[in-house]
């Protein structure tokens, strides 16, 4: 039987940013991107910003990413209107029925909805639905060894990440990824988006559950793990 692309993954919405930290409370957005993938993978829209954070950035970060404090100072926006337009880009793909991919989603709209708040910038009343490669790979393919890194999952899907670390790169290949495991597993996901969405919110908790379970026993009896999906709570410093 011909495994074939399902409907629900056709046109997607893919997101990503690159950040001063990872602590997604407190980091500040330095770059971001949006982008739409059409069946074959192909981009026919997209939308990067660079921002001036306001804040130093970690040489650690810029080593990651390759933008300096500098670099941000001088070529980046300002981070509140930046912020604005990433939120307000999002929301619209979303009203125009594009399911939002982000690879660990849990990180970046976690940190983007802190950036909101920091700003003062509208939140939608919900983003949904959203996909989220690292949970359905997870899931789909549990048993399998070695790394879950957005770099080490498009290498087993055969996705080209060459450019790792820039925004619209990952953004990219994180909706390519989706895509081949929605091909390889479609008979074992659900036909609809939104019961999709309802499914990875069950399956981050069970995995965030299991991951608790092992660090407690092998590394830290104290050891919690959060499985709240798509977005977290936090509190900021």
């Amino acid at each position: 039987m011909t495994q074939r692309l399902p409907l629900w993954a056709e046109n997607l919405a893919v997101f990503d940013t690159e950040t001063t930290g990872i602590d997604p409370a407190n980091s500040r957005v330095v770059t971001a991107s949006i982008a739409l993938l059409s069946g074959d993978g192909a981009v026919s829209e997209r939308y990067d910003w660079v921002l001036n954070p306001g804040v130093p950035i970690p040489e650690a970060a810029a080593n990651v990413h390759g933008i300096t404090t500098e670099m941000a100072e001088r070529t980046g926006m300002d981070a509140q209107s930046g912020i604005e337009q990433i939120v307000r880009r999002m929301t619209e793909m979303l009203e125009r029925g594009f399911p939002l991919v982000a690879y660990n989603a849990p990180f970046d709209l976690t940190l983007l909805r802190a950036e909101a708040e920091r700003y003062g910038v509208a939140w939608p009343a919900e983003v949904a639905p959203v996909l989220d490669p690292l949970i359905l790979d997870k899931q789909l393919d549990r048993y399998r060894k070695g790394k879950r890194t957005l770099i080490a999952v498009s290498e087993h899907y055969g996705v080209d990440l060459s450019q790792a670390h820039d925004a619209g790169a990952d953004a990219i290949a994180a909706g390519r990824v989706l895509q081949a495991v929605a091909t390889k597993y479609a008979a074992d996901l659900p036909a609809e988006l939104e019961q999709l969405h309802a499914a990875q919110v069950n399956w981050a908790a069970a995995q965030a559950e299991n991951f608790q379970a092992y660090m407690r026993r092998a590394k830290d009896p104290a050891f919690v793990a959060d499985g709240t999906w798509p977005i977290r709570e936090v509190t900021r410093g």
